[in-house]
């Protein structure tokens, strides 16, 4: 048999095992429609039964009262027939004492009478014997008109504008055009890691499967919202919303949705003695009065230089800040190694890297090897990228969405948020979720100078 053949014969039995599993299918939701209809003749059934035994106990009930009415009317008749045949006696005794007395006491047997006489009036409505049933099943019919077969419900739909996030948790916000059919929701989550793993709509169904063991899932989610906890900073995450009734499920599409950065302030016991921090703990400044200051080990105790850390040291994760400058044009910006001197500008030694800028040149520093950067002088603002995990420490110019330059690092230890200034304040902004263009590498401009000779020698370097 020739390959050609073979794989005609193939798909031969594979439309063949289709067109069974097809007629198979259908053969159960027929079997399965006699089945419910069946059911729901019986519940009539039952229903009509238990509504007529209702009916006719009201209705044994109301004879019992009609009877028991009819009995006190006859014995009513029968007194006044009695009164009548006396009074009739009376009329006729000549004796006026007699009369008198005979008179009285027909008179007493007649306010007698008159008083048992409610017993005449009737508690039984004879023209609305059932006032109390309504036999209207208008509403019912409606219902069963409306019988059809269920359907999985359409795919729910993540409401990115409504989610929120904090640097350890997300809350998703989703909506679905079947809520009232839907038996619960589930969330399916893992971390963003590159286009292979955002998975189209086309995939949905199936694709998210083949990595299973990379997904999260929360199952029987009763509300169109839910909180994950326990998240890493900084980092991307895909959502996938799975909206579950009896007849099957659907999924939304993919969003991505980021956590926010971990927030940290300034470390009053690292800060140089000539250094002001705010009560916030966000912004430094530089202060000649150091009075009120003791030197210690870890406190920045540099001359020329004044710095200044973070109160976090940062092992795993994506983090982002901002630093706003102000009018200081003397600084550098970056991270180091807790063991990084105290004692020098950062990015003087292996184990800090900065950004910095010089009055007008702007420079990247590590291990006192400095390389330009072709920066405006009227950068404000800087962003910084700690992508711990992958290894680089990126810098930007958030307000013109500019990529800067990129240190390729590979982290041994934990490092912390570096500031050093010679003049004027800084301002630092953490917490943040990393700007949207930063998540679109490739369209980022970067500003760096060619690559071939990356540092330079002989400029004036910083002090």
């Amino acid at each position: 048999m020739s390959k050609h053949s073979y794989i005609l014969k193939l798909e031969r039995n594979r439309k063949t095992e289709n067109i069974f599993v097809r007629m198979v299918n259908t053969a159960m939701h027929e079997a399965k429609l006699m089945e419910e209809c069946d059911e729901l003749v019986e519940i009539i059934q039952q229903r009509k039964q238990m509504i007529a035994v209702k009916i006719k106990e009201t209705k044994v009930m109301k004879l019992r009262k009609l009877a028991q009415q009819v009995a006190n009317c006859r014995q009513c008749l029968e007194r006044s027939t009695v009164l009548i045949n006396q009074a009739e006696h009376i009329l006729k005794e000549n004796d006026q004492a007699r009369f008198l007395q005979s008179a009285k006491n027909i008179a007493e047997r007649v306010a007698m009478a008159t008083a048992s006489s409610q017993v005449l009036i009737p508690d039984i409505n004879f023209n609305d014997a059932f006032e109390n049933f309504a036999l209207d099943f208008s509403r019912e019919k409606k219902l069963l008109e409306g019988l059809d077969y269920l359907t999985a419900p359409n795919p729910p739909s993540i409401r990115e504008e409504l989610c929120t996030a904090s640097h350890d948790t997300i809350t998703v916000h989703w909506i679905s055009d079947d809520e009232f059919s839907i038996s619960s929701y589930e969330l399916q989550y893992t971390i963003f890691t590159g286009q292979a793993n955002f998975i189209s709509k086309s995939w949905c169904s199936w694709g998210l499967y083949n990595s299973v063991d990379s997904w999260m899932i929360v199952p029987n989610i009763k509300q169109n919202h839910y909180t994950v906890h326990g998240l890493q900073s900084g980092t991307r995450y895909i959502f996938i919303v799975k909206a579950i009734n009896q007849a099957g499920s659907r999924n939304s599409e993919p969003t991505r949705l980021k956590t926010n950065s971990q927030p940290f302030k300034l470390d009053p016991k690292m800060t140089h003695k000539k250094l002001k921090i705010s009560n916030d703990g966000l912004q430094m400044e530089k202060e000649e009065s150091s009075l009120k200051k003791s030197h210690t080990p870890e406190r920045f105790s540099g001359t020329g230089c004044y710095g200044a850390a973070g109160n976090i040291f940062i092992d795993s994760g994506c983090h982002y800040w901002e630093v706003v400058m102000g009018s200081s044009t003397w600084y550098a910006v970056g991270i180091a190694y807790k063991s990084a001197p105290k004692n020098e500008w950062i990015g003087k030694n292996a184990s800090s890297w900065v950004f910095s800028r010089c009055n007008s040149n702007f420079v990247v520093r590590h291990n006192n090897k400095e390389m330009l950067v072709d920066v405006p002088p009227q950068l404000k603002r800087l962003g910084v990228l700690l992508d711990y995990d992958n290894n680089m420490l990126s810098f930007y110019d958030p307000a013109n969405s500019l990529h800067l330059h990129t240190f390729d690092v590979t982290f041994i230890l934990p490092v912390c948020p570096t500031f050093t200034i010679w003049n004027k304040s800084l301002m630092i902004l953490s917490g943040l979720p990393a700007p949207d263009f930063i998540d679109y590498p490739e369209r980022q401009e970067c500003n760096c100078r060619p690559q071939e000779s990356p540092y330079v020698s002989g400029m004036k370097a910083c002090h």
